[in-house]
């Protein structure tokens, strides 16, 4: 496995603890079909909540939220249609966040998310 692979894999694992931690459900993970992925799905109250996750080892290459375009956002929005229509679950609220997670090699992990980027 790539380093960058473990990175992701690892980032995506802080993530869902983090989002169960601030009391939300996490349903879903790495849920891909022919049009891409979707890193988490979870739940809060009657929201659904679909998690584009960044991780990075630091900020040489900027934030990573920097990395979510309105490109980004689109297709995640078009992935959450399909992910609803594929597993029959039609929720009264849907959102997209993002969660950021920076893991360097020493020193503390930032995790920082936020909700209802799209």
């Amino acid at each position: 496995m790539s380093h960058n692979t473990e990175l992701g894999r690892r980032g995506e694992h802080l993530a869902a603890l983090h989002l169960e931690a601030a009391g939300m459900t996490v349903v879903d993970r790495n849920w891909r079909c022919r049009h891409g992925e979707l890193d988490l799905i979870a739940t809060t109250g009657t929201t659904l909540v679909f998690v584009e996750v960044k991780t990075r080892s630091g900020d040489g290459y900027g934030h990573p939220f920097e990395s979510i375009t309105l490109r980004k956002l689109a297709r995640l929005r078009r992935l959450a249609a399909a992910w609803c229509e594929e597993s029959g679950v039609h929720a009264e609220l849907i959102r997209v966040d993002a969660v950021s997670v920076i893991l360097p090699r020493s020193g503390p992990v930032t995790i920082e998310h936020l909700e209802g980027v799209s």
